[in-house]
């Protein structure tokens, strides 16, 4: 569907493109409101919201929760420490998201991640990722109604991890990050205005832990815990004048997995998370990193700005799962509260992951992110087989067959 948008609204339209891509990411450089009483509120907002947006289906349907449940391909998201933890030596992970899709109906996120294990005993891993986040077709008009152009807006980013582990129960892992963000691409500026696409980069340090105990019976129980700071990294831009916060965060999570027997495993995970961005005010704008992060834990009511979420899981042998969860935002700290469900199944290398978001609210309480769905396929596997080359089934023959007498010499 196209979009029309005035060039004056452009200014914010990081913010718009943010809020977007952000029901769920919602949280882009700090706002203070002033209320009728003459109080100021923080409401949590940054550039580049959708680094923020659950990229994968499995935590999709679990109510955001990922820091510390069983490793995949998608944890070079939610915490890459958790790689050399994986089963399988070698995985990979495709995601489809429509975004906002009661609202319109071209906006989506694309997520592609994998690793590959190595080292002695397979202890090491190397990981990377690339999210695609299109705004989908605009017109642009100016206030007067004039056309200023077409454009794609769209933003995206690349990674690299690199993760091992410190023991048999504990393990570390670095992100890299390059951020860019084009929200007013295609549009005929007027004199003077220089806008331009914005850059970034930040990384994400993680630590995991995980310790699994054999019972009786072929029971047993297995505890996760994990954190990470995420997206510490330069702010961006999009002007001379400027410089905004990226979502820097820290999350915190734990999982507890029961295998009652051998065909019925259930896990329970909760996750705690907070913006590590400064509230925006005179002095604020001009914090440096390290100082915003440690003015984000300065001012207001810090359990208010902590985002909670509730994940559950049920896998029968191992191939067919279904999955609950609940996540929980404070009404001082955007207030987004929904309900989440979904399934998975494996066969074999193949894993194929559904998640949806439960609708909630009418009308203008109608929660804009009601009846997301999301869509993972990902493969696991052990290892790569190299193809025979010609020279390699020339010398092959059939055996020959006991008591068969020798062919005769050449002349």
């Amino acid at each position: 569907m196209t979009k029309h948008f005035a060039i004056a609204g452009l200014s914010v339209l990081a913010a718009i493109g943010s809020l977007d891509a952000s029901a769920q990411a919602a949280k882009t450089t700090k706002t203070t409101a002033v209320n009728s009483n003459g109080t100021s509120s923080d409401f949590v907002t940054t550039a580049v919201p959708f680094l923020r947006i659950t990229p994968d289906a499995r935590s999709g349907a679990m109510g955001d929760v990922g820091v510390a449940i069983s490793p995949d391909a998608n944890a070079q998201y939610w915490n890459v420490a958790k790689i050399p933890f994986c089963e399988k030596n070698y995985g990979i992970s495709a995601t489809y998201t429509p975004w906002l899709k009661d609202l319109v109906p071209d906006i989506f996120l694309a997520y592609v991640a994998g690793y590959a294990k190595f080292g002695k005993d397979n202890d090491q891993a190397v990981s990377a990722s690339m999210r695609y986040f299109s705004l989908g077709n605009i017109n642009y008009t100016t206030i007067t109604g004039e056309s200023a152009g077409t454009g794609m807006p769209r933003e995206y980013s690349f990674d690299f991890g690199y993760s091992r582990k410190l023991s048999e129960y504990l393990s570390t892992g670095l992100t890299l990050r390059y951020i860019h963000s084009a929200i007013a691409s295609g549009v005929n500026y007027s004199p003077g205005n220089n806008y331009k696409p914005g850059n970034a980069a930040s990384a994400d340090l993680g630590v995991y832990y995980s310790k699994r105990k054999e019972l009786t019976d072929g029971k047993a129980r297995t505890l996760n815990l994990g954190a990470v700071v995420s997206n510490l990294g330069t702010k961006i831009s999009y002007n001379s004048t400027r410089k905004d916060f990226i979502p820097m965060n820290l999350g915190i999570g734990a999982a507890y997995t029961t295998e009652l027997d051998e065909y019925n495993k259930f896990t329970v995970a909760f996750d705690v998370n907070k913006l590590l961005v400064p509230a925006l005010n005179s002095s604020d704008t001009q914090l440096s990193v390290v100082s915003g992060v440690f003015s984000s834990f300065s001012k207001g009511d810090q359990i208010k700005k902590l985002d909670l979420s509730l994940g559950l899981e049920y896998w029968y042998q191992n191939q067919f799962a279904v999955r609950a969860g609940y996540f929980y935002e404070d009404k001082a700290n955007g207030d987004r509260q929904y309900l989440t469900c979904g399934l998975g199944i494996r066969y074999n290398v193949f894993e194929l992951n559904l998640a949806y978001l439960v609708p909630q609210g009418a009308g203008i309480t109608r929660n804009p992110l009601s009846n997301t769905l999301r869509f993972s396929l990902l493969f696991n596997f052990d290892k790569i087989e190299g193809g025979s080359t010609p020279d390699d089934t020339s010398n092959d023959a059939p055996p020959t067959p006991a008591g068969t007498p020798p062919p005769p010499p050449n002349n």
